[in-house]
C-alpha cells in the first residue's frame, strides 16, 4: 500500500493531495503509509484491499468521502472518528454483522450517507429502522432515505461517473494508437485503469449472485 501511496502522489506533496484511488492494492491488512500528513485529502478509496483493521487510520480532517468496499472489515470504526467531516462512507461487502459495530459513527455528525451492501448486519431484523435510530444524522442508507427514496445526487454523480469514463474509454483509444505507432522503436504503452467505482453500485453489488473477487 505504501507503494501505491508513493505512485498515486505522482510526486506531489501529501499536503497537497485531495483525491487519492487506492483500489485493489495489496495491503498487510492493516493502514500503510497514509498518514494526518494528507491534510487537503477529500476523497479516499480503499476497495478491495484486503483489510482487517483499522487501527491506524489518520485522523483526515478534510476528508469527506471515503470508500471501504470489498475488505474484510468486521469492526474498529472507532478508528474512523478523527475524520469530522466526513460526509461519505462506504463499507460494503466487509463483515459488519451487527449494530454494536456501527455505535462509533454516532460521533461523525456530518456523515450523511452510510452504505452497507452485503454485510451480514443488513439480514437483521429491522435492519433500516435500527440503523436510522442509532445514527439518527445520516440521510441515506445504501442509497435510500428513511422513505426508501432513491439519493437523486449521487445518482446524479454516477451519471457524471459514466460520462467521465466514456471520455477516458476515448482517450484511452487514442493512447493505444500512439503505442501502435512507438512499438517500432521498442516502446511498449501500457494503459492502467485505476478508476474507483461508484458510491452505491447498484447494478453490482445488490445482484444476489454476487460473488466477491478477493483471493485476500
Amino acid at each position: 500500500m505504501e507503494k501505491r501511496i508513493e505512485l498515486e502522489s505522482r510526486g506531489m506533496k501529501a499536503d497537497q493531495i485531495k483525491d487519492l484511488i487506492l483500489d485493489n492494492c495489496r495491503s498487510g491488512g492493516t493502514i500503510e503509509g497514509l498518514t494526518s500528513d494528507f491534510i487537503k485529502l477529500e476523497k479516499l478509496s480503499m476497495n478491495g484491499v484486503c483489510l482487517t483493521s483499522l487501527k491506524n487510520f489518520p485522523a483526515l480532517v478534510s476528508l469527506k468521502k471515503l470508500e471501504l468496499s470489498d475488505n474484510r472489515i468486521s469492526s474498529g470504526l472507532q478508528h474512523l472518528t478523527g475524520c469530522t467531516n466526513l460526509k461519505s462512507l462506504t463499507l460494503s461487502n466487509n463483515n459488519i454483522k451487527d449494530f454494536e459495530s456501527l455505535e462509533p459513527l454516532k460521533e461523525l455528525k456530518n456523515l450523511q450517507t452510510l452504505d452497507l451492501f452485503h454485510c451480514k448486519v443488513t439480514s437483521l431484523d429491522n435492519y433500516r429502522d435500527k440503523v436510522f435510530q442509532l445514527l439518527p444524522h445520516i440521510k441515506f442508507l445504501d442509497g435510500l432515505d428513511r422513505n426508501e427514496q432513491e439519493d437523486q445526487e449521487s445518482s446524479g454523480e454516477e451519471e457524471d461517473d459514466v460520462s467521465e469514463n466514456d471520455d477516458d474509454d476515448d482517450d484511452d483509444e487514442d493512447d493505444e494508437e500512439v503505442g501502435d505507432d512507438d512499438a517500432d522503436d521498442g516502446v511498449v504503452q501500457i494503459n492502467s485503469d485505476d478508476s474507483g467505482r461508484s458510491k452505491n453500485e447498484l447494478g453490482f453489488l445488490q445482484n444476489p449472485e454476487y460473488i466477491s473477487y478477493l483471493s485476500c
